[in-house]
């Protein structure tokens, strides 16, 4: 069991870059917050990371490993368990994300 992700999430990307999480649905709210589900757009700013002097920073967060039995929307809901992958412009993967400052009361598999 994880705790379920809602708007207002820190995700930060492995290089400082914040990600913003814009929630796709409102239907499911915990805590006065839209839950988050696998489908949200995540986009990165503020990143600086380089490779040998060429910047090639994080733009957009891929969610990996949401939640199996819950879906809000159709869609299944981000967990604390769940995978952020950060990637470039290109789409190239450069990391996870770290997420933190959710909500501790509502758990799901």
């Amino acid at each position: 069991m994880a705790f379920v992700l809602q708007s207002g999430v820190t995700v930060t990307c492995p290089h400082g870059g914040t990600a913003t999480v814009t929630p796709g649905t409102t239907d499911v709210v915990l805590g006065g917050r839209p839950v988050l589900v696998a489908n949200d757009v995540t986009t990165v700013a503020g990143c600086a990371f380089n490779i040998s002097g060429s910047p090639s920073p994080c733009t957009t967060v891929m969610w990996q490993m949401p939640a199996t039995r819950v879906t809000a929307g159709g869609q299944p809901v981000l967990l604390s368990s769940s995978i952020a992958m950060c990637s470039n412009a290109a789409g190239v993967p450069q990391g996870p994300a770290t997420v933190t400052g959710f909500q501790t009361r509502v758990s799901a598999q």
